[in-house]
């Protein structure tokens, strides 16, 4: 039998245990009745008394009988103290569950020692209060600073669960643009374990004791000493586009901790030196966005354009191949 039919909202549900559950585990159960929460949440609301079986305090591993009422108590806690800021938001999708995002290259996603306001979370909290309740204030997967592009975000603590578990089980389709050194003349696959650098702890680094970090790769568009590809990730390691390329020998373009020092193509024109030159950020941007809605289950697909920087960037390196190959070089 499921939980009885209450609105998100309200803050204790009921449910009662199938008889087929007999000898189960309290908490086993419990996760099977209201699985829009995580199992670690359920377990701390069972040791806090927020889950009770027949008006009982009972232990997680306590078996049940199969007939008993259970009463959930939705307890949320403020998750984040980030003030609430007026940042102007790019939003692409919105509902009562999610936001989907198009974050500006610059923007910091989290609060930090260096960045303690003006972070997304900030103008999260501005546009919906509510956020502050929700862990990382629904935030279920991040960009770097300088990565642009698009991003999902939870409205609520069952959205949030859902969306974290569609993640973990590679469920969620992630496409990136990205500008890379060096002129490729296949896709491929990099499949190569990251972890934090042994001596950098800002970096991250391929390591054969890492975790498992698999990014795919196609040729986009080719230029004379560099290639647009298309990335679509498998896992989600912190820095792995950045780090498999830079891996691979063709880092991104600007990437200021693996890109590497400039290279421009034998007679370069002017305008692409100043390009490559003026280009201070990773060219990296999270293009595509696809996943199920964490309450509908329908499929869900965002784009974000590419940003004005790239697509400069882009026209140069195309203005130069033209004009390469328009005068033999």
């Amino acid at each position: 039998m499921t939980p009885n039919d209450q609105a998100a909202g309200e803050p204790t549900r009921t449910a009662v245990v199938p008889d087929e559950a007999a000898g189960r585990r309290f908490d086993a159960v419990v996760a099977d009745l209201f699985p829009e929460f995580s199992r670690s949440r359920l377990s701390e609301w069972i040791k806090t008394g927020d889950v009770l079986l027949d008006g009982r305090l009972v232990r997680g591993r306590d078996p049940v009988r199969g007939g008993e009422s259970v009463s959930l108590t939705v307890v949320l806690e403020v998750q984040t103290h980030a003030v609430a800021e007026d940042i102007p938001l790019d939003v692409l999708y919105e509902d009562p569950a999610v936001f989907v995002l198009d974050k500006p290259a610059g923007l910091v996603v989290h609060p930090g020692a260096g960045n303690p306001a003006g972070t997304l979370v900030n103008a999260l909290l501005h546009r919906d209060p509510a956020l502050a309740n929700l862990p990382r204030a629904g935030i279920v997967h991040r960009l770097d600073k300088d990565t642009s592009g698009v991003m999902v975000v939870a409205r609520t603590l069952e959205a949030h669960t859902a969306l974290v578990e569609q993640l973990s089980a590679r469920g969620v389709h992630r496409q990136y643009l990205a500008v890379v050194v060096g002129a490729l003349v296949s896709g491929g696959t990099a499949n190569a374990a990251i972890d934090r650098h042994p001596r950098d702890r800002i970096r991250m680094a391929v390591r054969e004791d890492g975790r498992e970090a698999i990014t795919h790769y196609r040729l986009r568009e080719r230029f004379r000493a560099h290639t647009a590809l298309e990335c679509r990730l498998e896992t989600g390691r912190t820095h792995q586009i950045r780090v498999h390329m830079a891996h691979l020998k063709h880092p991104i373009v600007g990437d200021p901790l693996y890109g590497g020092p400039l290279k421009l193509p034998r007679g370069a024109t002017p305008e692409l030196i100043e390009a490559l030159r003026g280009f201070k950020r990773q060219a990296l941007h999270a293009e595509t966005l696809e996943f199920a809605h964490p309450v509908s289950g329908e499929p869900i697909r965002c784009t974000a354009p590419v940003p004005a920087d790239m697509r400069q960037l882009m026209d140069a390196l195309r203005d130069d191949q033209r004009s390469a190959t328009e005068s033999g070089r």
